[in-house]
């Protein structure tokens, strides 16, 4: 029987001295090394969300709603390119947030660059959460948040439970990103709403995205890149959240 290439793979690692354990993919590592990195991938996930709520309860704690918004306000003023140019220093700031998460020499940059993203993300919900509780207060935003937390337990679920590997959606989650992106861009540009339709292309565009990141961490990531695919999912989550919340309220 012809032996496939994870296979391979873990008997030449185990059979060189020389090389390290670490470099194996998910799905060739041994059973205990496999649950080792799946059980540390969801404690960064859950712990990075913990640490979103916590810093976005203290902002609104010790700042204020009125004093956010006027910070807000300030800061993005009416036009949109104020908000484009947010938009583009949190993707400069995501893109070398997510290369120090993937550092294979260093684990201290690995851990700095999930941090960055955190902060970062926290600063960009800022108006949308100012904006959730004016039109609906917290209850909206948890309602929003268990959709969520509803859709990525469940979308999990399915990826652990049938092991398919979903890599073939990685077409899909690339140029599917590249035009949501150049769709909210040119949206901020001519002054016009994407609209409660583009919030829910979105959400099944996430929804894609989970399965993908979901699956690559059984198969696809190396049992050393916790700190990634716990980086990778919690964007997805996240932004799903994102759209969700837009849903929740364009009903209010």
């Amino acid at each position: 029987m012809q032996r496939n290439q994870f296979e391979t793979q873990r008997d030449q690692t185990f059979n060189n001295d020389f090389s390290a354990p670490t470099d194996l993919f998910a799905a060739a590592a041994a059973a205990d090394e496999r649950a080792g990195f799946i059980m540390k991938t969801y404690l960064y996930v859950f712990g990075a969300i913990a640490a979103f709520i916590t810093i976005q309860t203290a902002l609104f704690t010790i700042v204020g709603l009125e004093n956010l918004m006027a910070l807000t306000a300030a800061t993005l003023g009416t036009g949109g390119k104020s908000w484009l140019i947010v938009l583009g220093a949190f993707m400069v700031v995501s893109w070398i947030a997510n290369a120090w998460a993937q550092s294979d020499t260093s684990p201290v940059l690995q851990h700095v660059g999930l941090g960055v993203y955190i902060a970062a993300l926290s600063v960009v919900f800022i108006p949308l959460l100012c904006m959730a509780q004016v039109a609906g207060g917290s209850g909206t935003i948890l309602s929003a948040a268990m959709a969520t937390a509803g859709l990525f337990a469940a979308l999990t679920l399915a990826v652990f439970i049938t092991r398919k590997d979903f890599s073939f959606l990685r077409s899909t989650v690339i140029f599917g990103s590249f035009a949501a992106l150049g769709f909210i861009v040119t949206a901020i540009l001519f002054g016009f709403s994407p609209g409660p339709i583009f919030a829910y292309v979105m959400v099944a565009l996430m929804c894609v995205c989970i399965l993908f990141y979901t699956s690559n961490v059984l198969h696809h990531y190396r049992i050393s890149q916790h700190v990634a695919a716990a980086l990778a999912l919690f964007a997805s989550v996240m932004t799903l959240f994102w759209y969700v919340l837009q849903i929740f309220l364009s009903r209010e």
